[in-house]
């Protein structure tokens, strides 16, 4: 066995040092560039801020141009593209240069990113939401505004609406792709990599379409739905009202509506006895009941009554259209609420019942102003607009031009002190592309409202969500087309088990007790422990 330190060797070492001091050198062009330890992670610092300084300018311009324009096809197809550019932009530069061994090297430096990214977002972000959102808990509801428990990890905690566990269901989905590319590494089944990497980014290009579709016109949804949630919190009012007045006796022994008491409330009801219920006299109604849970246009309410009951048009409700409006009503609640066929209690039951799940259904909902975001009467939207788009050719600029710098900075730093750079990439450049988004996040959850606790939370599926359709067809189109070898199995395998495990958690509740945020928590050392012990100890990449 000869000398290690033989004169091949030396020679061979420093042709490498001089092929990575040329490559920094023609790459990096007037920046800066060292291949020493403390060089280059002073480097990652600085090319780490500007990346954080062109994340925040995007959300900024983003945000302005919210303003003015509103949700559509600005907030659901610019806004996420925007906000997951800077992780595009250092996942695609990653590859994009040098010769293919180089950028089979480097590549890696986008996987930890894109990894990296989800990992952070899912845990350490979304337990610090948890932590600072926290309000306390009352028959498994956050309450507004009240932390009176402090650190009680059962009876404090954060609540949100039905839409973000649809965004969590979505985040969830995304992963599909990640699971087709790894079909052939899972099966032995060299041949058919490529083949796989181009059937997952197809997959992932529909899955990015249908996601901006879907965030184009959901504004539109939850509106309607909202809008129906709120009819039938009518409906339910108006049957308890009566029930009230009629003693509990809306029912005849045999279960079906008693026509003979309906009637007689529609007298009480018609004050000046013209035997027709006007728009006034439903409003006197709907003014009577006080409907204190939602807020509820009185005008709408009358409008959504007179168009259930008025079959003949004439704006007015007659005693007969009263009495089957009535009838279809209770038939409604009894197969919501339950059918109950005992004349008294029965009545109460289901149509208390039939209220409650209302009630429920239209607090998972949220409120109608979360889902017109709308903001009227801008001053000076001219200035606005310009600001917006100067911000964002500000953020694309900056990213543009430091992205390659960084990731030659952290492959550098990886090769100064043998530190794989998927580490570096997955711990340190996420802190660098997330951060404006994580402060944004702790600062909009800490008002402790279900509102806000419901959009942060939407809006950290919605950034994971991005990372799995957007990034990842930037960086399977740059394994396709530079002939790259897909070959990230322990990578994959932390996506999927963050994504799944964070994504089923999230999907089911509405309601996180302080004691979920340790779930995050620890999922993120496991993550980092599962890609060490999968890569270098098992030796799986």
């Amino acid at each position: 066995m000869g000398f290690p330190l033989s004169k091949t060797y030396l020679t061979s070492s420093l042709n490498l040092r001089f092929q990575l001091r040329s490559r920094a050198n023609s790459r990096m062009g007037f920046l800066p560039c060292t291949t020493t330890v403390l060089g280059n992670m002073f480097l990652i610092i600085v090319y780490g801020y500007l990346m954080y300084l062109a994340a925040t300018y995007l959300s900024y311009g983003s945000e302005l141009l919210l303003e003015i324009l509103g949700p559509g096809i600005v907030g659901g197809l610019f806004l996420p593209m925007l906000g997951a550019l800077p992780d595009a932009m250092l996942i695609l530069v990653s590859g994009l240069s040098g010769t293919a061994e180089t950028a089979q090297s480097q590549v890696s430096v986008g996987m930890g990113l894109l990894a990296g990214s989800t990992v952070m977002l899912l845990t350490v972000i979304w337990g610090s939401c948890i932590i600072v959102g926290r309000c306390d808990l009352h028959d498994s509801v956050a309450i507004d505004g009240t932390n009176t428990k402090g650190f009680n990890l059962k009876e404090s905690g954060v609540s949100t609406d039905i839409w973000t566990c649809y965004a969590a269901r979505i985040m969830a989905i995304s992963v599909i792709p990640f699971l087709i590319v790894q079909l052939p590494q899972a099966l032995k089944f060299d041949s058919g990599r490529q083949l796989a990497v181009l059937i997952a980014l197809i997959i992932s290009l529909l899955m990015l379409i249908s996601y901006c579709v879907y965030q184009v016109f959901q504004p539109w949804i939850q509106r309607r739905r909202i809008a129906f949630a709120k009819h039938k919190h009518v409906i339910s009012g108006i049957l308890r009202h009566l029930k009230k007045h009629a003693l509990g006796r809306l029912l005849t022994d045999d279960g079906e509506p008693d026509t003979e008491i309906i009637r007689k409330l529609f007298e009480t009801i018609d004050e000046n006895h013209d035997g027709g219920l006007s728009p006034s006299e439903l409003r006197a109604l709907i003014i009577g009941i006080r409907f204190e849970e939602i807020d509820l246009d009185q005008d709408d309410a009358v409008s959504k009554v007179i168009a259930d009951f008025d079959t003949s048009r004439d704006n007015l409700v007659q005693e007969d259209e009263f009495v089957e409006g009535i009838m279809k009503w209770i038939n409604e609640a009894k197969q919501t609420g339950g059918a109950y066929l005992e004349s008294n209690a029965g009545t109460i039951k289901f149509i208390d019942h039939f209220h409650q799940q209302t009630k429920r259904e239209h607090a998972l909902l949220g409120s109608e102003e979360q889902s017109d975001e709308v903001v009227e009467n801008v001053e000076n939207p001219r200035w606005i607009s310009i600001k917006a788009v100067l911000m964002l050719l500000l953020g694309t600029l900056i990213a543009a031009a430091f992205a390659d710098p960084l990731v030659d900075a952290v492959d550098n730093f990886s090769e100064a002190t043998s530190i794989p750079s998927f580490f570096i990439s997955f711990i340190a450049l996420p802190l660098a592309t997330n951060s404006s988004e994580a402060v944004s996040a702790i600062i909009f959850a800490s008002r402790k409202k279900q509102r806000t606790a419901s959009l942060t939370f939407s809006e950290l599926y919605g950034a994971v969500t991005m990372n799995n359709v957007l990034c990842l067809s930037v960086f399977l189109a740059l394994i396709y087309v530079r002939g790259l070898t897909w070959d990230f199995s322990s990578e994959v395998l932390v996506i999927l088990i963050v994504c799944v495990v964070m994504g089923a958690f999230a999907s089911f509740r509405t309601t996180f007790p302080l004691w979920t945020c340790s779930v995050a928590y620890i999922l993120y050392p496991f993550s980092l422990g599962l890609v060490y012990v999968l890569d270098y100890v098992f030796g799986w990449s």
